[in-house]
């Protein structure tokens, strides 16, 4: 048999499966470039190869299961994102299984990889004392300063994805009356978000320097391409390194683009806006994705605790039952 390409199948798999034939949308075609492109990078090291020369019978499920763990230990990767990857993997593989017979086999053992289980820990966000750190670290008498404070200040307002931040465009922000950005989020939903005056403003300043070329990304990379979601993360941590210094306890916490989109949903909620228009601003699917945030703030509890009313029960002796009804009883 000759040894499959993963290159060929790879290309067919974007260009004919995910593009032509099921018409993914930007975000999931991103996700699962980025996934490979990741599991490229460790076969390499793996392999000692290029990765145009890596095949696909050397992509066994103890060799991704490896990929997986380096997910965890060493890129720190949470094990929801973990089990993303592995969703893509599979979706992949399902593909290859039916293009490519003679590797079925290969491709069942991989598909039968399970999920990682995980308990949900309490939703982490930002409150107001530590959002204004962080949108205060960037230097803004840099371009990157100037452009992570736009990026900050935009991702604690609206609440958008790390993905919807990376892939926003100048011609889905409307600065005049009514100032929104609008973007299509997950199952092609699309979705406005209003923006506060002070975001607005920060983002006139922005784009009157980088210039609004309507197919041009807001928050380009140095290179003037849009940005990653690993270089969003990377400048959300070294932003949050160095606000943690005039915060403290913002180096108590773990601080990625998605605390932000959560640090946006309980700021309204702390402002007493309804659950159900919040499950609108985030773009959720389900009223029940959003019931979350109701979980996180004890101090949202405290307040509906002291709205309620002490039932005081009259303390009364204690009485010793009668014999005959505890025989009765014990029976």
């Amino acid at each position: 048999m000759k040894p499959a390409g993963l290159a060929s199948a790879l290309q067919r798999y974007f260009t004919e499966r995910l593009l032509a034939q099921l018409g993914a949308s930007p975000h999931t075609v991103a996700s699962y470039r980025d996934t490979f492109r990741l599991l490229l990078r460790f076969l390499s090291g793996q392999f000692k190869r290029a990765p145009s020369e890596i095949r696909l019978e050397d992509l066994d499920a103890p060799v991704l299961g490896k990929f997986l763990e380096h997910l965890e230990a060493r890129r720190r990767n949470s094990i929801r994102t973990r089990n993303n990857r592995l969703s893509a993997l599979r979706a992949f593989f399902r593909f290859v299984s039916l293009s490519e017979p003679a590797l079925a086999l290969h491709c069942q053992r991989i598909l039968a990889m399970p999920a990682k289980r995980y308990e949900r820990g309490p939703v982490e966000f930002l409150d107001d004392v530590e959002a204004a750190a962080l949108v205060a670290a960037p230097d803004l008498r840099t371009w990157a300063g100037r452009r992570d404070r736009a990026i900050l200040l935009t991702a604690i307002q609206t609440g958008l994805r790390n993905s919807e931040i990376a892939l926003l465009r100048w011609e889905d922000v409307h600065l005049g009356t009514g100032a929104h950005v609008s973007c299509t989020g997950k199952g092609r939903k699309m979705r406005c978000t209003p923006l506060r005056h002070d975001v607005s403003a920060i983002l006139k300043e922005w784009r009157s320097e980088q210039g609004d070329g309507p197919g041009e990304p807001v928050f380009p990379s140095t290179r003037g391409g849009p940005l990653s979601a690993d270089a969003f993360q990377r400048l959300v941590t070294k932003h949050v390194t160095y606000a943690a210094r005039a915060c403290p306890t913002l180096a108590e916490k773990s601080v990625t683009p998605h605390t932000l989109r959560h640090t946006a949903a309980m700021s309204l909620l702390r402002h007493g806006v309804d659950l159900s228009v919040i499950a609108l601003w985030l773009g959720h699917e389900s009223i029940e994705t959003t019931q979350i945030y109701l979980h996180a703030d004890m101090e949202l509890k405290e307040k509906a605790l002291a709205r309620t009313k002490a039932n005081v029960a009259k303390p009364q002796r204690y009485r010793a039952p009668d014999p005959l009804l505890a025989y009765l009883e014990s029976l």
